[in-house]
């Protein structure tokens, strides 16, 4: 696995972490949620089957080694709405690279579980902001700012507790970083609930 991994999609060996496969084209290893949307469901299974056996082959890998797989893995069960076993995944991914912001953002999504910010207790919500905070502290990505406004709008505002920053703020910091209507939307998908109508 050190520098090469199997293609999760046709099985090919030898390929280059971060490439395409050479035999049928899919990526080898994820990087994005984006990558992982478009995927039909049977293929999502079929790449966490492949990385699950990848990652269990060699459990005394390098965690440079291993990090591809941890994110891809993750991302798929992301995908599927599995936030149990995609945010230890995430959590790892944070632990071998502090420079990439993608799985704290990610590993907050998990936290949701595919519910509302309003059902959840307090220590869970501070848990998001610190991976958020995290995330932005890396790297400022508009989709970042309007994830605290939804966590701000619907855990503290619909609970009339006040906050530093307002879901308002924000979410105008967000507007004023450029947030693309795509993102917003690929959001709502991952954390599985509909958006409010103020945001």
């Amino acid at each position: 696995m050190a520098n090469y991994i199997k293609c999760p999609n046709c099985g090919e060996l030898s390929q280059e972490v971060g490439t395409k496969c050479k035999a049928c084209d899919n990526q080898v290893t994820l990087k994005e949620i984006k990558t992982v949307m478009t995927m039909p469901m049977p293929q999502v299974n079929k790449y966490v089957v492949s990385y699950k056996e990848q990652l269990a082959a060699d459990p005394n890998s390098k965690p440079a080694d291993a990090r591809p797989l941890n994110i891809s893995i993750a991302l798929c069960y992301l995908r599927l709405k599995m936030y149990d076993k995609a945010l230890p995944c995430f959590e790892k991914a944070m632990e071998e690279n502090f420079d990439d912001s993608s799985p704290f953002f990610y590993a907050a999504i998990c936290i949701l579980k595919g519910q509302k910010a309003f059902v959840h207790n307090r220590q869970e919500i501070d848990k998001i902001l610190e991976y958020l905070n995290a995330a932005k502290m890396i790297e400022e990505k508009p989709i970042y700012q309007y994830f605290e406004a939804y966590i701000r709008h619907d855990y503290f505002g619909r609970k009339f507790i006040k906050t530093n920053p307002t879901w308002q703020e924000a979410l105008q910091l967000s507007k004023s970083q450029g947030i693309a209507e795509a993102d917003i939307v690929e959001l709502y998908q991952m954390i599985g609930v509909d958006r409010p109508e103020y945001l």
